[in-house]
């Protein structure tokens, strides 16, 4: 199975979760968002999405995926699956928690991809995130800032997640 770990980071953070989840599965490969073609995001069964949100607008992604958002808009996913993930900040930006997911999440299943990786809404303290359904987040939020001490379990366990929903 192709894995693809595609991420977009301006301070470092975004990418350092990338690179922790590649050592967690070891045959993905990492793509900087920003250098991503649509035949990248093809030539994978699985994707897994990362992106920090901005707290000035719902619909805007960290700026790498500027470019990448229409490459990923125009791919064909029909058949492969997608993951996602974000970085946010619950406390400092409590209205807008991790809203990042939410865009890509609608971008990968109009472009026909399973979305797997949706994450409890347990042990998390803010007050809205577009990236919400029901009980679940979308894919995998992660708070550097404020719940660091609980990165490297959430990592661990989503990944445990994805090998059973995704069959990795």
């Amino acid at each position: 199975m192709n894995v693809g770990i595609f991420y977009g980071s301006s301070t470092g953070r975004t990418a350092a979760v990338a690179g922790q989840l590649a050592q967690l599965i070891s045959t993905a490969k990492l793509y900087p968002v920003a250098e991503a073609t649509r035949a990248d995001f093809e030539s994978c069964d699985l994707l897994i999405l990362g992106s920090s949100s901005w707290c000035d607008a719902r619909d805007r992604l960290q700026d790498d995926w500027n470019d990448a958002f229409e490459c990923l808009h125009e791919a064909n996913l029909k058949g492969k699956k997608v993951a996602l993930f974000g970085i946010g900040d619950q406390v400092g930006y409590p209205d807008a928690f991790v809203d990042a997911i939410r865009v890509l999440h609608d971008v990968a299943k109009a472009a026909g991809a399973e979305v797997v990786g949706k994450w409890p809404d347990e042990d998390y303290d803010y007050h809205y995130s577009a990236a919400i359904e029901g009980d679940f987040f979308l894919g995998l939020p992660l708070d550097l800032t404020n719940q660091p001490e609980l990165t490297e379990s959430r990592l661990n366990g989503w990944v445990v997640q994805l090998r059973r929903e995704a069959g990795l």
